[in-house]
């Protein structure tokens, strides 16, 4: 299935149903009055967030969306019936825009959640409701209201408990691939992942989400390479796990690019508790990945962790270190002294990538939370 993040649609709800004229005719009752029913109502249009979907590319053969109207009341008192809601199913994580693209309307990130986007016009009154004992005999009957159209902006934005970032060939599908069940494409050039994948990490009889994002490079926030447009998916992202490929010539440099990238992008994932690891160390020597270490650490402020997806070296230990985060951000483990959170490898937990002190600060350290 391709993946689609961002699509835009037009919605329209149905008019209400024109309301009944008529007068009651039967033999042996005279002046039997009026007797036009209602007109049926418009229908709705309504979103709702649903399991078992993880994109956009329904949306993209079909833009346009038009609920049924109401059916126009008769005599006898009968009334036009109601047209049916129509239900646009959409991914969970799904924001739903103003056509300007930036007021956003909902954000639906739980299953069932529903929001509705147009509301249905209400059918006419016959002329049986505007029967008075001033007015026996109306000959007035509304016509059924209109519905609303408008266009709305659907943008994804992938729930995951943690997401890689890196630059291009960083090894971040690598990763991927060796924690999960997940086939994403894997090659030695630049840019082999062109859109966001996802999979299911398991360890020590847990489960969570890892998010793989195409890589960044320098002006990705000014649309160089593929942008920065994937980044909206790592906003849900309790913890980044950030990869910098060893064999580079220059470690402390392709850790300051993404960072200055995730700082231009903002929305808070600078401030996201993240873990750098030093990926691909199965090609170097215990000397190079000595010298290698030192220079990031230098620029991160703390030691980063020590990690080969393709051997799997490290793997299951940055998978614990991960849930460990997680699991704080979630509320269900609390920050103090008593666990080890704040020892975790390569970890930062505050908004200063170089301030080590305040992430081992205890009961107070809680400013890292996303």
């Amino acid at each position: 299935m391709k993946f689609l993040d961002q699509a835009k649609i037009y919605i329209s709800s149905g008019n209400g149903g024109p309301g009944s004229m008529s007068f009651r005719r039967e033999k042996y009752i005279p002046r039997g009055g009026p007797d036009g029913g209602d007109g049926g109502r418009g229908g709705d249009v309504v979103a709702e967030c649903v399991d078992g979907l993880n994109t956009l590319i329904d949306f993209r053969y079909r833009q346009h969306f038009r609920a049924k109207s109401g059916t126009h009341g008769m005599g006898r008192n009968r009334s036009g019936s109601s047209a049916d809601t129509l239900v646009i199913r959409c991914p969970v994580g799904t924001q739903i825009l103003d056509e300007d693209g930036e007021n956003v309307i909902a954000d639906l990130t739980e299953p069932g959640q529903r929001i509705l986007l147009a509301k249905g016009g209400d059918g006419g009154f016959g002329n049986a409701h505007f029967k008075s004992s001033t007015n026996q005999a109306p000959r007035r009957a509304d016509p059924g209201w209109p519905g609303e159209e408008r266009w709305v902006w659907l943008r994804l934005k992938l729930i995951a408990d943690a997401g890689l970032v890196g630059l291009p060939n960083a090894g971040k599908s690598t990763m991927l691939a060796a924690s999960s069940r997940a086939k994403p494409k894997i090659a030695d050039y630049p840019f082999t992942t062109l859109h966001p994948q996802l999979g299911v990490v398991g360890v020590d009889d847990r489960e969570f989400v890892l998010a793989d994002i195409p890589g960044l490079i320098e002006g990705a926030h000014e649309g160089h390479g593929l942008g920065d447009r994937f980044l909206g998916h790592v906003e849900r992202c309790g913890v980044l796990l950030h990869l910098v490929d060893a064999t580079a010539e220059d470690v402390a440099g392709s850790y300051e690019t993404i960072r200055g990238e995730l700082e231009a992008y903002g929305h808070g994932l600078a401030e996201k508790a993240e873990i750098v690891a030093l990926n691909k160390i199965d090609a170097l020597d215990d000397e190079a990945i000595a010298e290698k270490r030192a220079e990031l650490a230098a620029v991160a402020g703390r030691e980063p962790a020590l990690l080969s997806a393709a051997t799997g070296k490290g793997v299951t230990e940055i998978h614990r270190a991960l849930l460990k985060i997680i699991d704080a951000a979630r509320g269900t483990v609390p920050v103090n002294e008593d666990n080890d959170i704040a020892d975790i490898p390569g970890a930062r937990f505050d908004d200063a990538p170089g301030d080590a002190d305040d992430a081992a600060a205890g009961p107070e350290a809680e400013d890292w939370r996303p």
